[in-house]
């Protein structure tokens, strides 16, 4: 048998008692391995809210892992979350491998100068009480319960050092964040990150989650290049949902509301683009994630500009409404506000044709009158030249038209009403 911990997934029929024991065994694995950590308490009024994530997608081959790759490697990748706290777990995601991914060990710790942590601070996650863990293909792992205390200020880097992986990975391209790999698994040194092969990419990593209390909750992002961050700065963590963060934890009444970015670049909520359509991935990455209480969509761009004429223009946008009302249907079932943000600007970029932008005005009207949402972020008219309408401000764009740039990212960051997260 393998001295890596092996997940077990039993198919077809079982007695109603061994139904009865799994579940219980479930439930004391989901508790982690702390009795000083309590989870979704209702006496302590104690709960999983998410601190941070990312949408994971099948890594394409220019953005895989650069040699000698992650096998009996070591990889140390840097986030940071968007709420503090003193007990956390995390998710690992091997969703679109076809192979198993075995994971070592898995630290975690906060950095100091980047690539560097505090050593003082390192502690090592576990799974079902081993230190070792094996993904199965198009699975996810959490971790269980740790005692961890950080700040929402924090950068945290997560190290993990793997086994076998798979050659088709599970990951995050858009990271905007450098990673460190180090080759070999074993007797690592701290100062040997600072001669690290670099990428800046995340894979494997997918969610931080803090126990809070009951007035704590998060938003989620669905979006694509735009929320992802493309015109952003590399470990600046400048996105637009990055600025909204930062603004939520300066207020009393919204510091406790953790921001996850689930944008993905090149995504579609319908078809085609990058990564799963924002409908195809909406359960997973949306209405599965911890404590959420509102969603904020921004994604239709990538569908839009993928329209060869007109007659396709409008049958997308009419599609891409009824999407809207899908996925906003969905939320309200499980209690979920629901901000719709306007289609940024298109003219002068790529994406540009007449019917093209046609189409977008008629999604944005409805957006904006359709009275579906429970309240609108219009970015596309902060992002709006004064003097040229439709068309992104030149100061505000990165280049293309279609990317905002740091400061366009500011702007839109500013631009969300904080009272919506008051309600």
């Amino acid at each position: 048998m393998s001295r890596h911990l092996k997940y077990r997934f039993v198919k077809g029929f079982i007695g109603k008692r061994n139904v009865i024991f799994v579940l219980f065994l479930m439930l004391l694995a989901s508790c982690g391995t702390s009795s000083s950590i309590v989870q979704n308490d209702s006496k302590n009024q104690q709960k999983w809210v998410g601190s941070w994530s990312t949408a994971p997608q099948l890594v394409e081959p220019r953005n895989v892992p650069p040699a000698p790759g992650l096998t009996g490697n070591t990889l140390r990748q840097i986030i940071r979350p968007s709420l503090g706290g003193k007990s956390i777990r995390l998710k690992f995601s091997n969703a679109f491998s076809d192979l198993p991914v075995e994971m070592i060990s898995v630290e975690i710790a906060i950095v100091t100068e980047q690539p560097l942590v505090k050593t003082s601070t390192v502690k090592t996650l576990k799974f079902n009480g081993s230190p070792e863990v094996t993904m199965p293909a198009g699975e996810a792992v959490f971790s269980d319960a740790l005692a961890f205390e950080f700040e929402a200020s924090d950068r945290l880097a997560i190290t993990i050092k793997f086994g076998k992986t798979a050659e088709k990975i599970t990951g995050h391209p858009g990271s905007r964040t450098t990673s460190y790999l180090v080759e070999g698994n074993e007797n690592i040194k701290e100062n040997a990150f600072e001669n690290a092969i670099t990428t800046d990419h995340w894979y494997i990593i997918n969610t931080l989650d803090v126990m809070a209390g009951k007035e704590a909750s998060a938003v989620a992002i669905l979006g694509n290049s735009i929320t992802d961050g493309r015109g952003s700065g590399i470990n600046k963590q400048n996105r637009w949902p990055d600025i909204l963060a930062e603004r939520l934890i300066q207020h009393s009444r919204t510091k406790n509301i953790g921001v996850l970015n689930m944008g993905i670049g090149g995504n579609a909520v319908l078809r085609g683009g990058l990564g799963p359509t924002g409908l195809n991935r909406f359960d997973r990455d949306i209405l599965n994630q911890s404590s959420i209480k509102y969603l904020i969509i921004l994604e239709g761009v990538n569908d839009l500009g993928a329209t060869p004429d007109s007659t396709a223009a409008f049958k997308v946008a009419n599609k891409l409404i009824e999407a809207y009302k899908t996925m906003i249907k969905k939320a309200h079932a499980q209690n979920i506000k629901v901000y719709g943000g306007t289609i940024t600007p298109i003219q002068k970029s790529f994406y540009y044709k007449d019917f093209r932008e046609q189409a977008r005005q008629k999604v944005n009207n409805w957006i904006r009158n359709s009275g579906a949402f429970d309240a609108v972020i219009d970015f596309a008219k902060v992002l709006e030249s004064p003097e040229e309408p439709n068309v992104i401000a030149k100061n505000l764009q990165s280049g293309d038209y279609l990317h905002p740039n740091e400061k366009g990212y500011e702007v839109m960051g500013e631009a969300v009403d904080l009272s919506l997260f008051k309600k």
